[in-house]
């Protein structure tokens, strides 16, 4: 199974919102036009572009409202990714260069603030005020994480609730809202919209706990970045947690951290964190994420909708990239 599969039947909105992305952030400015448009020629799976077209099955789908919606939280998406690179110092992202990389640090803050701000542009178009109240809290929500991150790094004393309320708002929340605000928009039903933001809640958990575990057992050709980026960057994701406190290496891997040596022997570490029980410990607590996030679908109608928001949630637990 692959994306490619799933989205079949969305395959001319899919392809539809992918040039409204591209001519949301076009612009005259040359320097701005090259540096905004640099991530989305790198591609993405559109996973919440998606989701908002999804969300919007259960409702009256009208992909010109729509549109509305998914390009924003899909801008909204890249503007932090070329934010996040230029606070992890990151080279290279989907297999190409990061924005800060070919340009710099400047230039890629104001590209990342003008493709937020064309963002919130579109989603003025729409007249709903519940989904300008939904996407405000959102963003602020979502910069809280931002910050805790910031704040955590080479934290190893961090507990695994301060690790999830982490990526419930660097992650899991945007795509919340992403199945929320489809459903929102096509004026479905106010327990649709819940099951949707719950769905879309514990799929977008799964989501970020995979990407922490692919982090570790990925190739750097498959992960677009070199293997093991996060604890380098000293981003302590639940593989570490787990390896650093219960893990059968925990003893070698805290002697380094209290001798402040862990550095001198990243590899090392690298190595036994993906060869340890945290890899095993994470994949199941996705598989649980999975679990709840289907739950919240069983009451609905049986159809290609509720077929392919199961398949999404099973693809990201089993994704290799």
């Amino acid at each position: 199974m692959n994306l490619v599969d799933i989205y079949l039947q969305l395959k001319g909105d899919v392809q539809y919102i992918e040039k409204e992305l591209e001519r949301a952030i076009d612009t005259s400015y040359d320097e701005m036009y090259k540096s905004s448009t640099h991530l989305l020629k790198a591609g993405g799976k559109r996973i919440r572009p998606v989701f908002v077209l999804l969300g919007g099955k259960w409702g009256n789908y009208d992909i010109e409202k729509l549109k509305r919606v998914a390009v924003p939280l899909e801008l909204i998406h890249m503007a932090t990714l070329v934010h996040d690179d230029v606070v992890d110092d990151s080279m290279t992202r989907r297999g190409s260069q990061t924005v800060r990389a070919k340009w710099d640090n400047k230039v890629a803050m104001y590209a990342g603030d003008y493709i937020f701000a064309k963002a919130l542009q579109i989603a003025s178009e729409l007249t709903n005020p519940q989904i300008h109240q939904i996407l405000a809290k959102a963003i602020n929500v979502m910069c809280k994480g931002e910050i805790e991150q910031v704040r955590d790094l080479y934290n190893f004393d961090q507990g695994l609730k301060n690790y999830l309320r982490r990526i419930k708002r660097k992650t899991a929340l945007l795509i919340a809202i992403s199945c929320q605000l489809g459903a929102v928009a096509s004026d479905a039903s106010p327990d649709i919209v819940r099951r949707m933001f719950l769905y879309g809640y514990n799929v977008g958990m799964a989501f970020q706990i995979t990407d922490d575990i692919l982090d570790f057992t990925g190739t750097e050709k498959q992960l677009g970045k070199p293997a093991g980026s996060d604890l380098r960057q000293g981003n302590i994701t639940l593989p570490t947690l787990y390896s650093i406190s219960v893990g059968k290496d925990r003893e070698k891997l805290q002697a380094w951290i209290r001798d402040n040596t862990l550095t001198d022997h990243m590899d090392e570490a690298i190595s036994l964190i993906r060869k340890g029980e945290g890899i095993a410990y994470a994949n199941q607590l996705a598989e649980r994420y999975i679990a709840r996030a289907c739950e919240q679908l069983e009451p609905l109608p049986a159809g290609k909708t509720k077929k392919s928001l199961l398949e999404i949630g099973h693809y990201i637990i089993g994704r290799k990239f």
